[in-house]
């Protein structure tokens, strides 16, 4: 059994030891725990999970989720095979059932990346349409939508990278609110602009030979992509805070 299985089934040595191992947490707590890991994570995608039957928390008496450590290992296990081997919800399940079934190992080692592999560039992953489909849970119908409006992009023959896979998941989240894609062309729109105003920014790092210089535009980016997300979301909550008088 790999030590990823091992943490997934019973995380002895991932979860904190003092005293708080039968303590269970709100759906707020547990995203707390897993976006300093997983930041894109949300709620929406918590409670995805849980539908896809990869997690079933408790219910108190009013229908509020409560989570265990168990759950938030499991959680953790199958984000981190997502992230890292861009596996569909099938395949992990399938992995987690097995788990279930395997002898308890004698030693706890903690979680680490399904199958010990470090991330790969997303734009290295080889997705194909039908694991996007049940990975995401979203309508094939609103899939096409989503490319004929520039949302999402296809590469030949009909493969897609990791970070589609990411837009998808959060216009899934957003349908659940009631939008739709026409109202969400506008973030392809300022996105496209971001774009045009970094690579000026990178192009000339980028254009030259030296192998540092082009690390340096690598670094550079991340941190702008950091930076502009942070712009963002605090403009958002800025604006909602005005637009809502709180």
């Amino acid at each position: 059994m790999t030590a990823s299985g091992a943490a997934a089934r019973d995380p002895g040595a991932s979860r904190p030891q003092d005293g708080r191992d039968v303590a269970l947490m709100s759906i707020g707590e547990v995203l707390a725990h897993l976006r300093t890991e997983f930041p894109d994570t949300t709620i929406s995608k918590l409670r995805f999970l849980e539908a896809e039957g990869l997690v079933d928390p408790q219910r108190t008496a009013s229908g509020y989720r409560k989570y265990s450590w168990n759950d938030v290992a499991r959680l953790r296990f199958v984000l981190t095979a997502q992230r890292d081997q861009y596996l569909p919800l099938r395949v992990i399940r399938e992995q987690l059932d097995r788990m279930e079934l395997e002898p308890p190992a004698p030693q706890r080692p903690t979680l680490v990346a399904v199958g010990a592999q470090q991330a790969r560039d997303p734009a290295d992953a080889r997705i194909p349409k039908a694991d996007l489909l049940e990975r995401t849970g979203v309508d094939e119908a609103i899939l096409a939508e989503l490319e004929q409006t520039g949302l999402v992009v296809a590469r030949p023959p009909g493969w897609y990278d990791a970070d589609q896979v990411i837009i998808v998941e959060a216009v899934v989240g957003l349908h659940r609110f009631g939008l739709e894609v026409r109202h969400l062309r506008a973030f392809r729109n300022a996105a496209d602009r971001e774009v045009g105003l970094f690579t000026q920014l990178l192009a000339p790092m980028a254009r030259q030979h030296d192998p540092a210089a082009r690390a340096r535009a690598a670094d550079t980016a991340r941190e702008l992509q950091a930076l502009s997300q942070r712009l963002h979301a605090a403009l958002v909550r800025s604006g909602l805070r005005g637009e809502l008088g709180r």
